[in-house]
């Protein structure tokens, strides 16, 4: 896989909101930045990734799932999905079989709730969370309730909030991000434009720098580059993460739909 830059043209429930004031109130609002009009996700969409860890390939794969729009309690959400998996040689030393499940609001794809079903080295866990502005409202039967920042996206929720953004016109957007145990603050700014080449095809894409912030301060050892399609359906090409422990990169193999 290769990118060229061209020139820039159930658990208890818990409190999650430890985001400090000051960091909270750096966050973009929600009403400032607007998807671009006519995006929405594609129900039926799939997406097939491979991971390439410390330039070993196909060390894991991933697959990205619109399931499609329903109901959860009063509202009309997105139900989001990813599957992920180990594979030999790795798979031999860490077996991994993940599912994550997103219920996200249709415009600004905020998360209601977050879903965790791990499977990892034998040992599994399954955590269904509401989230929650206030912490008032009762969880259902089955699941636990998170108090979080107003606004506050899941991971999957934030993968479709960014291909929302016209890159174009913003250079910048902010989020408050819920990893499942956590709060986070995430700054995506677009560096520029870079033609990508992975499994799936050559893609013209924006080149996205995240960011992680942990109580205002940022994580030096967790950064990440996002490309972006130009395309119509914004295709999300290519990840490219600086981890603790290694680098990776996860490129697009295959769409459907």
């Amino acid at each position: 896989m290769t990118f060229t830059p061209e020139p820039e043209a159930v658990k208890p429930a818990h409190d999650a909101n430890a985001l400090p004031t000051e960091s909270a109130g750096s966050l973009v609002s929600p009403k400032r930045i607007s998807p671009e009009a006519g995006f929405a996700p594609i129900p039926g969409e799939v997406l097939d990734f491979s991971a390439t860890v410390a330039k070993v390939d196909n060390v894991a794969s991933l697959r990205l799932k619109i399931s499609g729009e329903t109901q959860l309690g009063a509202n009309r959400v997105w139900h989001l999905q990813a599957f992920a998996h180990t594979r030999n040689p790795l798979r031999m030393v860490f077996t991994l079989d993940d599912q994550f499940d997103s219920y996200s609001t249709p415009e600004r794809f905020t998360s209601l709730q977050y879903e965790m079903h791990l499977d990892e080295r034998g040992e599994r866990v399954n955590s269904v969370q509401r989230l929650s502005a206030t912490g008032r409202e009762t969880a259902p039967a089955g699941t636990s309730m998170v108090r979080v920042i107003p606004g506050t996206r899941d991971p999957l929720g934030l993968m479709q909030y960014l291909r929302s953004i016209d890159w174009a016109t913003t250079r910048e957007v902010k989020s408050t991000v819920f990893d499942g145990r956590k709060l986070y603050e995430v700054h995506a700014q677009r560096t520029g434009s870079a033609k990508v080449s992975v499994p799936a095809g050559t893609y013209a894409t924006n080149a996205i720098d995240i960011r992680v912030y942990d109580n205002g301060a940022e994580m030096k050892d967790a950064h990440f580059a996002l490309y972006i399609g130009n395309d119509e359906k914004r295709t999300p090409a290519l990840l490219e993460a600086t981890l603790p422990f290694a680098t990776a990169k996860v490129a697009l193999t295959k769409r459907s739909n």
